[in-house]
């Protein structure tokens, strides 16, 4: 599977991810496919610490993204995965099929403007888990412990890794968290600032080209939106029902990405209850 082999191969580069025991596609078990990891210790970074929070999650970002990316790509095809299906080209071509497949024809012109601006390919690539965000980090004894879930986990511009998580930080709602209220409350006011540090920190490790991360933050707001329309035309089919998706995280995705393209996307109306 290819959460399996991408953990896998990242243990092998010595970065902090559980390594994978057992994985199986047989829904029979546990009513669809898993994964059996090594337990790690720790809880999520949110519940341990705020403080200095964008700092480990853009340290953490930066040392994955100076991993050797073939080194990665090699231990992937002996677990016989094509590395050419962990590239952004694979992930952008999926998306349009599943436009195609659920006829969200409001998001397909999404779709074309970042066919057509697809940033040229060449340059040095790196590793991307894709969603990275707090919860996806375990810390003990103020030590990062392990980084979770990687099912989208690509190797592209390091600036596709960074637009994921500025979309986190940005523009999901505090009240989908198990923060406390007056904790969310404070974390909705410091959201400018953490944002801002979190974008000063990486640039201390690593440089970012303004053009690719804003056509990466769009490319991110429409992978969100597609999963929106899956859920709201064919819940069962697109998977578990999202409390992420039934808040405003969703109307701000649509409002960022015609920020950033001038194209606004359409999404169908909502025909079963995805709370």
């Amino acid at each position: 599977m290819r959460e399996k082999a991408a953990q896998n191969a990242l243990v092998e580069l010595g970065y902090p991810a559980p390594r994978v025991l057992f994985a199986s596609t047989d829904a029979a078990p546990l009513g669809g496919a898993f994964l059996i990891m090594e337990r790690l210790s720790g809880k999520p970074l949110p519940e341990v610490r705020m403080l200095g929070m964008a700092r480990i999650v853009a340290e953490l970002q930066a040392s994955l993204h100076d991993l050797d990316a073939n080194a990665f790509l090699r231990a992937l095809a002996r677990d016989g995965l094509a590395p050419q299906s962990f590239t952004f080209e694979a992930h952008l071509e999926q998306l349009a099929n599943r436009v195609g497949r659920f006829s969200l024809d409001g998001l397909a012109p999404g779709i074309e403007w970042l066919a057509q601006r697809r940033p040229v390919p060449g340059g040095s690539h790196a590793v991307c888990h894709g969603d990275l965000h707090p919860y996806n980090i375990l810390m003990a004894a103020d030590r990062v412990t392990g980084v979770l879930d990687w099912p989208h986990a690509v190797v592209a511009d390091a600036e596709l890794d960074v637009a994921s998580t500025l979309i986190i930080f940005k523009l999901v709602p505090m009240e989908v968290s198990d923060l406390s209220a007056p904790i969310r409350w404070l974390a909705n006011a410091a959201r400018p600032l953490l944002v801002a540090a979190y974008l000063r920190d990486y640039r201390r490790r690593r440089q970012l080209d303004r053009g690719k991360l804003a056509y990466y933050e769009a490319a991110a707001c429409m992978k969100a939106l597609v999963k929106a329309g899956e859920l709201r035309l064919a819940p069962t089919a697109a998977g578990s029902p999202n409390a992420l998706f039934a808040s405003t995280f969703t109307e701000r995705a649509l409002g960022h990405f015609r920020g950033l393209t001038g194209i606004t996307p359409v999404l169908p109306a909502t025909t079963a209850s995805v709370a």
